[in-house]
């Protein structure tokens, strides 16, 4: 996807937005095409730096439901009769998170489907706008079906459906994984394991997830629920990689897992160092492996897990991220800027000549806040260094 591009539809997605709720729109301060230049506030109406800046994009819905549309719209920004539109588009149910995140792995090969929300049986405007320009065209694994409904999500109207259905959000995520399997043709031989009660911590396996289809499976502190341990059973002693420290998913189910197959734990003692070290990890061809500049990034708010849903088509196009959290709106966490100067591109002579970082920002200022924004883009600009020996 070109950065152009992308840029130019998400301003648009947002418009349409008015960077408001999933439903109705609440205000007028989101961004405009064709201000003129002769009007004072061309520039914060253009989306300058509230949604825009050099190395950063914002996705500023006030609620993951209008943020969940504008990032669809941003990674398929054509619209009927062209070619950049998805084949099938994922209805989720914003009640349920454990499905939404899970529902993440339909993004990535083959079907390659956005995910929108639905408020239980209702169809928010913001998603039904979303799904009409979208216009998907079928997808052939999914017996042409245009729609893919998660648990209690809506059937809308004129399109060809089809339904995921389980009792509750952990046999949906189980589920999940079936169909993806069955596109595909066969299970994954990776799956991620994370905790079903504490969403913080498992909120970037969502951008895997979209990126490789392992699929996102749910387990409780001291159990694994029977459509988890069925789901990982059918997937032939796969590598497990459990996103979540021993306080929140107990040794004793990480060793249940490894009767299952190999397990990795990879945590830390908080979300958002968690997600840093998600972001690091690579074993072997496994793993972002992001310790190094030349990336794209996504931030969210870790209070706002359905975000991670959202953003996940982001992490699975374009610039390919990994998922990075903040845990409170008006504050940078040092891990998170300490891992941006790790990973801060640098030059020598000619920046045109280096590597860059870029990042989109999930949720309007009640998530991330303009002043967090600005020190964001700060740290990913490519920076002069010394000389030779200390070039990156």
């Amino acid at each position: 996807m070109r950065r152009g591009l992308a840029l130019g539809a998400i301003l648009l997605a947002l418009t349409a937005l008015a960077a408001g709720c999933g439903g109705t729109p609440q205000r007028l301060d989101s961004p405009q095409i064709g201000r003129a230049g002769n009007e004072s506030d061309a520039p914060q109406q253009l989306g300058f730096p509230a949604f825009a800046t050099k190395n950063t994009t914002r996705v500023g819905g006030a609620d993951a439901i209008a943020d969940a549309a504008a990032v669809a719209r941003a990674v398929y920004p054509g619209d009927a009769g062209t070619a950049a539109r998805p084949r099938a588009v994922v209805l989720a149910d914003q009640r349920s998170w454990q499905a939404a995140l899970a529902a993440s792995v339909l993004m990535s090969d083959p079907l390659r489907a956005p995910l929108l929300l639905s408020d239980g049986s209702n169809l928010p405007a913001a998603s039904a706008d979303a799904l009409a320009t979208l216009a998907p065209s079928g997808a052939s694994e999914l017996g042409g079906a245009q729609v893919v409904r998660i648990g209690d999500a809506p059937a809308p109207g004129g399109y060809r459906s089809t339904t995921v259905a389980g009792a509750d959000p952990i046999a949906l995520a189980a589920a999940i994984d079936r169909l993806q399997s069955a596109a595909v043709g066969r299970p994954s031989r990776a799956v991620v394991v994370a905790s079903a009660d504490d969403p913080a911590w498992a909120m970037p396996a969502a951008g895997w997830a979209a990126k490789t289809g392992n699929p996102l499976l749910f387990v409780h502190r001291a159990t694994i629920p029977g459509a988890t341990f069925a789901a990982l059973q059918a997937h032939r002693r796969p590598r497990v990689y459990l996103l979540a420290p021993p306080s929140v998913v107990g040794t004793g189910v990480e060793r249940a897992l490894r009767a299952i197959g190999p397990v990795t734990r990879i945590s830390a003692p908080d979300p958002v160092r968690s997600a840093i070290a998600f972001a690091r990890y690579r074993d072997g061809l496994y793993g972002w492996g992001v310790d190094d500049p030349g990336h794209g990034l996504v931030l969210a708010n870790a209070g706002r897990t359905l975000d991670a849903a959202a953003a996940a088509p982001l992490s699975a196009s374009g610039t390919y991220g990994p998922l990075l959290l903040v845990d409170d709106a008006a504050t940078l966490p040092l891990p998170v800027g300490q891992y941006l100067l790790d990973i801060q591109p640098g030059y020598t002579r000619d920046p045109a000549r280096g590597v860059y970082n870029r990042a989109w920002l999930i949720g309007d200022e009640s998530a991330i806040s303009l002043p967090v924004q600005s020190r964001i883009d700060s740290l990913l600009e490519i920076a002069p260094i010394q000389n030779d020996t200390t070039a990156r």
